[in-house]
């Protein structure tokens, strides 16, 4: 399984470790660490010398009850960070937006991945992203980070609501011109879930790969983390991150999300031994 990213390629036939950088002040775990240009590219070395295999860059928080930031302040966030890793590293580059003119941006600056927690439904982002010919992640949401956590019902299993909304979503892609070879999806932990909810969906994450697209997993340092630890910190939370993020390797997902790559991209490479042996005997 290998995935086109622009000029290179990722090989997705065993998990893959994405490792996050937050360029805000505001995000839940590390908001304010990376926000200047030399201190993010010192952390984007930091985190491919400790294993990354691909680089998330986000502009925005989508954290519970984040506000939302002007376009411009994004792309003045974003773009210079992506523009620099492009030219200075060897890695596959992810860009975590919604917004169609930082795609645009993104994408002109050297990125290979769009990552939009919103699906690309906001104005103009799927037809930017069919243009790009990048691969795109697409991600289950209910309601809007101001409010995705105010008690969230569903009328059916998590699993279930989950699976049909990102077939629906793959659909509507297809019919903007991007083929599933282009597509990956994320069940969304932590965005629109209860810790109920996100804890059956761990449990039932098999049932998403029958939609035959590479799962990207992301629950590093979340609150279903520590509300299953006790660890208040999100900083933290590592050991139940990385127990989180093998859970997801081991049942099937192909990149994992994460804010400690170094410990995950360590107990990743115990997985891929562990799925390796079993493909080959």
């Amino acid at each position: 399984m290998e995935l086109k990213c622009g000029n290179r390629s990722l090989d997705l036939s065993l998990p893959r470790v994405m490792g996050i950088l937050n360029v805000t002040p505001d995000s839940f775990s590390d908001g304010g660490c990376f926000n200047s240009l030399d201190r993010a590219l010192k952390r984007a070395e930091q985190l491919l010398l400790d294993g990354a295999d691909i680089l998330d860059i986000g502009g925005e928080s989508t954290r519970p009850g984040a506000a939302p930031v002007s376009e411009q302040e994004e792309l003045d966030r974003v773009i210079p960070v992506v523009a620099a890793i492009a030219e200075r590293l060897d890695v596959a580059i992810s860009v975590d937006t919604s917004s169609a003119q930082v795609m645009q941006a993104s994408a002109a600056a050297g990125a290979h991945l769009l990552n939009d927690v919103r699906s690309f439904t906001r104005h103009g982002a799927l037809d930017v992203a069919a243009a790009s010919g990048l691969p795109i992640c697409i991600m289950h949401m209910k309601g809007e980070p101001q409010v995705m956590q105010q008690a969230p019902h569903y009328d059916e299993p998590i699993e279930e609501a989950v699976f049909a909304f990102l077939r629906q979503q793959v659909i509507r892609c297809e019919a903007a011109g991007i083929d599933q070879g282009r597509i990956l999806i994320d069940p969304g932990f932590g965005f629109g879930k209860s810790h109920e909810h996100n804890y059956r969906l761990l449990n039932r994450l098999e049932h998403l790969r029958s939609l035959g697209l590479p799962v990207l997993a992301g629950l590093s340092r979340k609150r279903m983390i520590g509300e299953a630890t006790g660890v208040a910190g999100a900083d933290q939370r590592l050991l139940g991150s990385v127990a989180g993020a093998v859970i997801c390797a081991m049942k099937g997902a192909k990149i994992l999300r994460v804010h400690d790559v170094r410990e995950t991209a360590e107990a990743i490479r115990v997985v891929r031994a562990t799925l390796k042996e079993g493909s080959e005997g």
